[in-house]
């Protein structure tokens, strides 16, 4: 049986604000064995001009009916509102996206999920074929990691050439740096695939969210002339204080939470953004020297978490940073 549900809050979601979505539940007697969000995401397919629904929160236990009923399910409730294709798995999450397909040793970053093997097995027996694999690159410098000293030769040259300044984000006017990044973000990320615009008005959202957990060194902006030209934002991995907890925040688990934070040795490099004018000078590699030189003495391990397959110009950079490949995300389309 399946069950139709509302539960998510499109007032702590602004994603879903723009979103007809539904939330699907499958049941064998009593219990749920599988479970599914469809969505519409009305912005992205006016941007897109496309006609494309996705699908995320996905879990189904390792049984073919079930994961047929579940899909089925999605794709008819598409289909009655003019959809043309699905893809997914797109999470209620930013940056939150893929089955996992190689990886699977390595546990989930904050913000991203974790899924079985088998999942991806699902989405073939149901005619889900590939339509972008996202890549993840890791460095630890307790292991010895370092960044090649060519690199710090070349940035000193392009930090001077270009006269730019990297700063860290200013927390007493974090709204107005969270403005800078939306800005960052809708004109460098333009013409990448799956990408939207950004309200400006989502700033604040973005603020409120990240201020509880961010490092500041580990926010970076990019100026020059006191104009932002690009930006770093790398996330202590709250997933290793959230663990132990087993969900239980309270009464004392938030506490453990809030005292921990600073003290995450863990990292995601969870976006990044140049603007069009400096690409392919350097300033993501000098991006990445500023965050070295900010946190590296404490011993950390970060992972850059996704790079889209075919973005050239970040996957060699990773490469000539001597950063590991170590995990591949995919999303699944299908045409309805």
């Amino acid at each position: 049986m399946i069950e139709q549900k509302d539960i998510f809050n499109p007032d702590k979601n602004s994603m879903l604000r723009h979103c007809d979505y539904r939330l699907f539940l499958l049941y064998d007697h009593k219990n749920i064995i599988g479970r599914i969000a469809v969505y519409i995401d009305k912005a992205a397919n006016k941007w897109q001009n496309e006609k494309i629904g996705s699908f995320g929160h996905y879990e189904c236990i390792d049984n073919d009916q079930a994961a047929t009923l579940l899909l089925n399910k999605a794709q008819q409730w598409l289909k009655n509102r003019g959809m043309q294709a699905l893809r997914g798995p797109w999470n209620f999450v930013s940056q939150d996206m893929g089955f996992i397909t190689e990886g699977f040793d390595l546990p989930p970053v904050i913000m991203s999920s974790y899924n079985p093997p088998y999942y991806n097995e699902q989405m073939k027996k149901t005619g889900f074929r590939k339509a972008k694999d996202l890549l993840v690159y890791n460095a630890d410098t307790s292991a010895g990691y370092t960044i090649p000293q060519r690199f710090i030769d070349y940035t000193d040259k392009i930090t001077q050439r270009y006269g730019i300044k990297v700063r860290q984000i200013n927390m007493k006017n974090l709204t107005e740096d969270a403005h800078i990044i939306v800005r960052l973000t809708n004109e460098s990320l333009k013409n990448n695939w799956g990408y939207y615009p950004i309200p400006d008005s989502e700033a604040e959202s973005i603020a409120a969210d990240l201020k509880m957990i961010i490092h500041p060194e580990a926010v970076l902006i990019a100026e020059v002339d006191d104009k932002p030209i690009g930006y770093i934002i790398t996330l202590p991995d709250v997933n290793v204080l959230l663990k132990p907890l087993r969900g239980r925040l309270f009464p004392l688990g938030i506490f453990k939470l809030l005292l921990g934070i600073k003290k995450i040795k863990r990292y995601r490099i969870w976006a990044m953004g140049i603007l069009e004018p400096y690409q392919k000078k350097g300033v993501s590699i000098l991006l990445f020297r500023r965050l070295n030189e900010a946190i590296a003495h404490k011993g950390i391990y970060v992972e850059a978490n996704w790079v889209l397959e075919d973005n050239t110009l970040m996957n060699n950079a990773m490469k000539r940073l001597e950063f590991n490949l170590v995990k591949r995300y995919r999303i699944y389309h299908k045409d309805l």
